[in-house]
């Protein structure tokens, strides 16, 4: 059960995960004056209980891997890898694992004084909604928040990447639909077994028919619910999950740019430059130099 841990008032490294309460595995990867950024790994799965959690503080966890349901008092997602779950201080929560075990998230906090200087003044909900899906505006943050977790990083730059985070998730959430989905559960496992299918073989062609088959669904049915839980088409999600993967391998390894194209499912590297610099920005080289 994927859960944000509670912060109180001084940030301490919080207790590994405890059979009894289901707490997922959390670590301090770094804080200062009235923020923190923690990484969270959870191993429950269909059969662990769900719990009811509340946020202390302004809550924003960047998912990294795996699916969660999360539902909180904004409504209720399904939240996929490259998605930002979005908790307002105060509010109760809870996540679920009904249709598959485990993920990982890079969490941020915020302090009540530190969101004022956002000129986002106290008020019960500073999210009008759960989830930002994960859309093409999102993606060179995602990527660059999964380089946190290098034992390098300067504590300098985890400070630069929480206020950004939340200036852009206070910003795109304007620009999204408000309002609550109420998928039946049937949908949301479809979804999720295919979600999961992409999530382990992202290099694989993965065709709508063919994910319309694990999900056991006709295309034009599987299309809609895809669409309707993710915020994205199938061939987006794959997409983008591919990018994200190359942008990981570029700035971590010296790999050649054709071989990490290949390797991330891109058939040339016309494409994968094409579609790199539709979704970042830059072109790979530029990207990996910068």
């Amino acid at each position: 059960m994927a859960k944000i841990a509670v912060e109180k008032t001084a940030v301490t490294p919080s207790p590994r995960r405890d059979a009894r309460s289901n707490l997922p595995d959390t670590r301090v990867l770094a804080a200062g004056h009235g923020w923190a950024v923690r990484e969270v790994v959870c191993t429950a799965g269909p059969s662990d209980p769900v719990f009811e959690e509340q946020h202390s503080q302004t809550s924003i966890a960047v998912v990294l891997t795996g699916t969660f349901q999360y539902s909180t008092s904004t409504g209720r997602e399904l939240m996929t890898p490259g998605s930002l779950l979005l908790g307002n201080a105060g509010d109760s929560f809870a996540c679920g694992h009904e249709h598959g075990a485990g993920d990982r998230c890079i969490s941020f906090h915020y302090s009540d004084e530190l969101c004022d200087q956002f000129g986002v003044r106290l008020q019960r909900q500073r999210f009008k909604i759960p989830r930002l899906p994960a859309i093409r505006s999102l993606s060179p943050l995602v990527a660059e928040v999964s380089m946190l977790l290098r034992g390098d990083v300067d504590r300098a730059i985890f400070q630069e990447t929480a206020l950004r985070v939340f200036d852009l998730a206070m910003h795109t959430q304007h620009g999204l639909a408000d309002r609550q989905r109420a998928a039946d559960p049937s949908s949301l496992a479809r979804v999720t077994r295919v979600l999961r299918r992409i999530e382990a073989e992202p290099e694989a062609p993965h065709e709508l028919c063919e994910l319309a088959t694990i999900a056991r669904l006709s295309p034009y049915h599987f299309l809609r619910c895809f669409q309707e839980l993710t915020g994205t088409t199938p061939h987006q999600y794959l997409l983008r999950t591919r990018l994200r993967r190359a942008a990981t391998r570029l700035k971590e390894e010296s790999t050649n740019i054709l071989d990490i194209a290949l390797d991330c499912g891109f058939g040339d590297v016309s494409n994968f430059n094409r579609a790199f610099r539709a979704e970042f920005g830059d072109s790979p080289r530029s990207y990996r130099n910068a």
